[in-house]
């Protein structure tokens, strides 16, 4: 049948393009009382879409359970207005900007990689907006990069690094390169890493970036091959890790070196299977945490999606229960309440008890180490192999690196 009248192909596929780009807004069933808007500019598209997802079914998760509840200060339902940034930072701050002064958003979370949020931080005062982080690992955002209303209660990259650090000086590894993907996360953790293989006397060869988006590996596994190191430090995420571990596994990698992460994420294991089997490294958030706090959050999640939740999942619903408790504690989501509200607020969340640091809005926690190993199924897993308290994991404020 022939398009009606007026409409032509090239319109149709116009406004299908138009709807495919159009805002997302989550709103909640009753809207009895003003809902609590938080603005949500994540990419779901691009290198690190597949991060930004979990980001996004975490803060729906969230979301739902707070209205099952009633919502928050006396009533109000929260309502998460989500754009796809496609990881531009650019991006990020006119989506961001446009949700603050089209929508009245004063509270953002979710922005999926450190790049983006770096742009963002410094537009915070002038939106009179609060910022909580829930994937961001760039130790500057609280350290030379920290604004007033930016806070971080997932982990950093610093404290992620240090965690593996941690592990390897009780190991027999003696040489390390490492590949990062080439932006403010990959630079920061690896300079870490690098400063903490110092401090354990051990010998760190060379570090090789690659761009975002990298799908051919060959030539940076061929430099690692060469290198002669014992492991290789890897700070790679969403499709760029995907690439990477299968190539890895084709090109017999972890026949020549062990094969370290900052971070071991589910999705990642799901995508590559037992290209991951061995990789070592931290995890934000296992779920296999023993304390009634995540088991409850475990069952609920598995009751909602068919399985446990992944790191970046965990991490992120821990950033929305943080910033509901900050909400009521003031009694308000102005900026100037929330912001002393959150300083020093502690939680006991699904990683048990956390504390927000008043000097530089980072929130303290455990590290834990994890090893890719097969269950009972045969499916690739990460198994909790080391666990360090939060004094041992948390910098100095305002540092990205440790003083032992």
């Amino acid at each position: 049948m022939p398009p009606r009248a007026g409409l032509t192909r090239r319109t149709i596929l116009q406004t299908a393009a138009a709807a495919a780009t159009a805002p997302v807004v989550i709103r909640p069933a009753s809207a009895a009382a003003d809902p609590i808007k938080v603005g949500m500019p994540l990419a779901l598209t691009g290198p690190v879409g597949s991060v930004g997802g979990q980001l996004r079914r975490a803060c729906e998760f969230w979301a739902k359970q707070v209205n099952a509840k009633g919502g928050l200060l006396g009533g109000r339902p929260i309502q998460l207005l989500i754009e796809d940034t496609g990881g531009n930072p650019a991006t990020t701050v006119r989506k961001a900007q446009e949700m603050v002064e089209r929508d009245g958003v004063r509270l953002l979370t979710a922005i999926a990689a450190s790049n983006e949020a770096l742009a963002t931080v410094p537009k915070l005062a002038e939106w009179d907006a609060i910022f909580v982080s829930g994937d961001n690992g760039d130790g500057r955002l609280t350290g030379e990069s920290l604004v007033p209303n930016f806070f971080r209660p997932n982990v950093s990259g610093p404290m992620g690094t240090r965690t593996v650090a941690l592990w390897l000086r009780d190991s027999s590894l003696k040489s390390f390169y490492a590949l990062g993907m080439d932006y403010a996360w990959g630079h920061n953790s690896i300079d870490v890493f690098k400063d903490e293989v110092k401090k354990a006397g051990r010998n760190f060869i060379g570090d090789v970036y690659s761009p975002m988006g990298t799908k051919d590996f060959s030539t940076y596994i061929t430099k690692i091959r060469q290198s002669g190191a014992d492991a290789v430090y890897l700070v790679l995420s969403g499709d760029d890790y995907n690439a990477f571990l299968s190539q890895a596994k084709q090109y017999r990698l972890g026949d020549k070196v062990t094969m370290l992460t900052e971070l071991v994420d589910e999705m990642v294991l799901q995508a590559t299977g037992d290209a991951s089997l061995g990789l070592v490294g931290g995890s934000r958030y296992p779920n296999t945490l023993d304390n009634p706090q995540n088991k409850a959050f475990v069952a609920a999640w598995k009751a909602e999606y068919g399985r446990e939740p992944y790191m970046f999942e965990g991490d992120q619903y821990q950033s929305c229960v943080v910033m509901q408790a900050g909400i009521e504690k003031a009694g308000s989501i102005e900026a100037a309440k929330l912001r002393a509200a959150l300083e020093g607020l502690t939680v006991n969340s699904i990683k048990g008890p956390i504390t927000i640091r008043a000097c530089d809005h980072q929130a303290e926690q455990p590290g834990f180490v994890v090893k890719v190993e097969k269950d009972e199924t045969g499916k690739p897993v990460p198994k909790v192999i080391a666990t360090y308290p939060a004094a041992k994991v948390t910098p100095p404020c305002n540092k990205m690196t440790y003083n032992d």
